[in-house]
């Protein structure tokens, strides 16, 4: 299955929610690396709620966000954002 067909899939099960802006919950994990962990926070803005979690051997970062989205689309443009940062996991 494809990127785009993924995005996709997510954006028709996020327009069947007729409640907008709401606040989503977004969660990736990362490789500890302070430079990911930079890029991962400029997706956000001030007014989202980042929690950062350390793995119990610290190799990975498990970042949660949550932040007011006005539609479908911001969320799914969101995720493309975040696919092009190396080694990221989007949950």
């Amino acid at each position: 299955m494809s990127k785009s067909s993924n995005y996709n899939g997510l954006k028709a099960k996020l327009k069947e929610n007729k409640e907008w802006p709401m606040v989503f919950f977004f969660k990736f994990i990362i490789p500890a690396d302070n430079q990911k962990l930079a890029l991962v926070e400029a997706l956000f803005g001030p007014e989202a709620e980042v929690r950062i979690k350390q793995s119990n051997k610290g190799n990975y970062l498990s970042i949660g966000a949550k932040e007011l989205m006005l539609d479908a689309e911001s969320i799914v443009d969101r995720y493309r954002k975040a696919s092009k940062i190396e080694g990221l996991m989007a949950l």
